[in-house]
């Protein structure tokens, strides 16, 4: 995904790029970049995964480089304004050592761990080109320094920090943590403010993201999420579309779930596939649909002939079974600690 973001704002190669559009002679028109998300193509088989966001409306890194290049300034219009400043960088064993920053200020700090190096960064103001490049900070991570901080007992002391400044103030800010284990299943509804309307025909996204137990999304994992829904409302395809289960990517696994014509609550609950005793926990989420707009005209007996068509293949999980779940969590986790401190005695972890 850094690499998409490059491509669209200033790659090292000639393309029309964001940067280039900006250097255009004052009567070139205007340009345009391709594309918003990513989707099925119709003149070729494979999908077009080039998009600022991913098919489920999903931002990715590529999304934040944009977003820095609105201007600081809030305004009432109905796009989102004013400063940012965003981390692109997970804090895994595998990222990088450039710790890649986007932001519309006109200074950066990037704080690395508690008490570390502060960075910083200031704009060219008189650079021409994109309003808000690419801020990269050289060499600055070092998972080691991770591994030793957790070791000794600082686990809370690893993190990024990133702080926009504007005339010497702070107005922006952005933290990142890294993931660790991965311990439950956090659901929510990506529904941009709009009410779910009890049309039949309305749906919205519900996003299950695998986190560890501070709520950090372990993107590096390859789960699978089961869903079942509760009330009005039903889940749009099945395992023949990889809907339900569904692979989690980039640590979520999004669904679509479809109201029916009755408005009323609907509940989800989301757990992994393969279950296990050290598998995340199970996650519940309830939320509710509104009346139609306008008078509904439908024939009822389509209606049910819908619902006998929906997929029970998943099996639903009772109030007992989730809390039954909850506590053999808690007792695995008593049992890693002992195991933690035995090899703690014995050594191991010093190597």
């Amino acid at each position: 995904m850094l690499i998409q973001a490059t491509h669209y704002a200033s790659p090292y190669y000639e393309y029309t790029c964001y940067d280039a559009l900006y250097k255009e002679s004052p009567w070139h028109v205007g340009g345009c970049l391709w594309h918003s998300f990513d989707h099925q193509r119709g003149y070729h088989p494979d999908p077009f995964y080039g998009g600022v966001m991913d098919v489920f409306r999903q931002p990715k890194y590529s999304y934040y480089m944009f977003k820095a290049q609105r201007p600081v300034e809030a305004s009432d219009g109905l796009a989102e304004s004013g400063p940012m400043v965003y981390i692109a960088h997970e804090m895994t064993p595998f990222s990088s050592r450039d710790v890649t920053v986007y932001s519309n200020c006109d200074e950066v700090r990037l704080t690395v761990n508690k008490g570390g190096k502060v960075y910083t960064y200031k704009k060219d103001k008189a650079r021409k080109g994109m309003p808000s490049p690419i801020i990269t900070f050289p060499g600055v991570f070092d998972f080691m320094t991770d591994k030793k901080l957790t070791r000794e007992k600082h686990e809370e002391d690893v993190y990024m920090l990133a702080e926009g400044f504007m005339d010497g103030k702070v107005v922006a800010t952005h933290k990142v943590l890294p993931a660790r284990r991965a311990e439950q299943i956090r659901l929510r509804v990506d529904n941009e403010g709009m009410n779910l309307r009890a049309d039949g025909s309305d749906f919205v996204t519900v996003i299950a993201e695998v986190t560890d137990k501070n709520g950090n999304v372990k993107h590096l994992n390859n789960y699978y999420i089961k869903y079942f829904v509760e009330g009005e409302g039903r889940i749009l395809g099945d395992a023949d579309v990889m809907a339900n289960p569904a692979p989690v990517k980039w640590g979520s696994a999004p669904v679509l779930i479809q109201s029916t014509t009755k408005p009323g609550k609907i509940k989800v609950r989301a757990s992994v596939l393969f279950e296990g005793s050290q598998m995340p926990v199970s996650g519940e989420l309830e939320f509710t649909s509104s009346a139609p707009m306008y008078p509904l005209i439908f024939d009822a007996m389509e209606e049910c002939l819908t619902k006998q068509m929906e997929s029970s293949s998943v099996d639903k999980k009772n109030d007992a079974e989730l809390e039954l779940e909850r506590l053999r969590r808690e007792q695995n986790e008593l049992k890693l600690k002992e195991v933690e401190r035995q090899q703690t005695d014995f050594g191991e972890k010093r190597n």
